[in-house]
């Protein structure tokens, strides 16, 4: 493990609001409202004395959100940040059965939520035996909860825990492999300072950039490719409930927006708006697409506007920021990540660890100051994916004659859509529990709006009779949507390798068009 030398990571919007005070922090699309460094830093010292006095939070303790993005989510997350207790940024997008697992694994003892979601909260409270206090942020799913307005009793001023360390963990951001639940991935306060200071100096941030954040905020890219490095500049974030196109195209036009990153669905959406034609990127000295494979058209349409779009590289595990591809190479280099930024070292490696020569494919792996500890309560996990203290990626990548990175594909078979991990034995498992289904096995394949989707290939068991449209409500009702298979393809039987193991790569020649 990775341990870092002690300095000052509680309070950044403290140390920001002394610096730039009437700097403004965050533009709220949803009210229409400037928010200056130090009127955030009051509401989220009332947030954190409020967790702290009246909800008994105590440094290492969990606290979960279950929210869209909104002003009151930020302020519980840089609560959080000052009084040492650690944000469980929850995926709306799952279902309420996905969240409790993911809620039994945390153990939070406070839990956020906003007005989306009051059904939910309503259907799983029964079952978290550890949350003690739940926060609405507007409309109350039960009279006993308590609202995020009580926190304006207490005061405008907090003490931050003067004992919190690098080493100490700020959010649990939880990820995945291709078996299993989703894993939570600890990003410390040192992790998270650091990729600031990685993104900053490497990507030439300032205190003039404005970005739009219109990620969800259970990502890391929402929290960690600009609004953190943006707090340490003094620049400003503009604060969307979500992606909308005619707001990033309103925006561009009318704010003062330098710095914009989606996933490719967002840019595809984008392109194939009526307002693509006449939109004026000019203004935005960054434009980057990452989460999942971006296709070339894209960057092309870009280029024809004049604008030098690229693509970065991330995981949840690191930073998420790790590459800069200078302007200069951004068309010379289709593709490409380019350099790892200015504290980080990377390697491509083979199946026995020794480095790949030039051009040849082999294994991302990361090491540095930004990279996650490990995974929560899961040591085991954690030992495989971290090894001599290189973080392994388990994404293949090539390093050119030059020196230019550019990510190959994915090493397991895990299915990226519209910026979404879906993971193919979570998925199967569901669908084996289908009647009518004695076997079946998930594939991805291309889609123009999503970049990749899945498609499930099915036995059926003898005797039964197997009705599509049932066995995908079947799935709807027990997974997020983004991870139900968008077509069924029901064969004689699956191919198998020589150890008996369902041959995927063969599944995708015959069925991944």
């Amino acid at each position: 493990m990775f341990r870092q030398a002690s300095f000052y990571v509680a309070d950044w919007l403290d140390r920001r609001a002394k610096f730039t005070p009437d700097h403004i922090a965050l533009f709220n699309t949803q009210n229409q409202r400037d928010l200056t460094y130090f009127e955030w830093n009051i509401a989220a010292n009332r947030t954190a004395n409020f967790l702290r006095d009246s909800l008994g939070v105590c440094k290492g303790d969990r606290v979960a959100v279950y929210a869209t993005n909104s002003l009151e989510y930020m302020d519980v997350w840089m609560a959080c940040g000052k009084i040492g207790a650690i944000l469980q940024n929850l995926n709306w997008r799952l279902t309420p059965a996905e969240l409790e697992q993911l809620l039994a694994d945390a153990a939070p003892t406070v839990l956020f939520y906003s007005d989306d979601f009051v059904h939910q909260v309503n259907q799983i409270r029964p079952n978290l035996s550890s949350v003690r206090s739940f926060v609405a942020f507007s409309t109350l799913a039960a009279d006993s909860h308590c609202h995020i307005s009580e926190r304006d009793a207490y005061s405008d001023y907090c003490v931050a825990d003067s004992t919190l360390t690098p080493d100490d963990a700020w959010v649990i951001c939880y990820t995945g492999g291709t078996t299993g639940l989703p894993k939570g991935a600890i990003l410390t306060h040192g992790n998270m300072t650091w990729n600031a200071i990685n993104t900053v100096s490497s990507w030439g941030l300032d205190q003039h950039d404005v970005a739009i954040l219109n990620s969800p905020l259970f990502h890391t890219g929402a929290l960690n490719v600009f609004t953190l490095p943006l707090i340490s500049t003094g620049g400003k974030s503009i604060l969307c409930s979500g992606f909308n196109a005619d707001e990033v195209f309103d925006l561009i036009e009318y704010s003062d927006v330098t710095l914009f990153f989606g996933v490719p669905t967002m840019f595809i959406m984008l392109q194939q708006h009526p307002r693509w034609a006449s939109a004026d990127f000019s203004r935005l000295k960054l434009v980057i697409s990452g989460g999942a494979p971006c296709p070339l058209p894209v960057f092309e349409a870009f280029w024809a506007k004049g604008v030098d779009f690229k693509t970065g590289y991330g995981l949840t595990e690191a930073g998420p920021n790790t590459f800069v591809l200078p302007q200069k190479d951004v068309r010379r280099k289709p593709g490409a990540v380019g350099f790892p930024l200015m504290h980080i070292d990377v390697r491509v490696v083979r199946e026995d660890d020794s480095e790949c020569e030039a051009d040849e494919v082999g294994e991302l792996v990361i090491r540095g100051p930004h990279v996650t500890p490990g995974y929560w309560n899961k040591p085991e996990e954690t030992a495989k994916t971290i090894r001599q203290g290189w973080l392994h990626t388990g994404d293949l990548a090539n390093r050119d004659a030059e020196g230019y990175y550019k990510i190959m594909g994915r090493l397991k078979d895990m299915i990226i859509s519209g910026g979404e991990n879906v993971y193919p034995a979570e998925v199967e498992s569901i669908m084996h529990g289908y009647a009518a289904v004695a076997e079946a096995a998930l594939i991805g394949i291309p889609d123009e709006k999503w970049g990749e989707v899945g498609r499930a290939i099915v036995v059926v068991a003898a005797g039964q009779h197997f009705d599509e449209a049932d066995f995908m409500n079947y799935l709807h009702q027990r997974l997020a949507r983004y991870k139900v298979p968008k077509s069924v393809v029901v064969v004689e039987a699956l191919p198998r390798t020589g150890p008996g193991k369902i041959d995927k790569k063969l599944l995708s020649e015959q069925y991944g068009q």
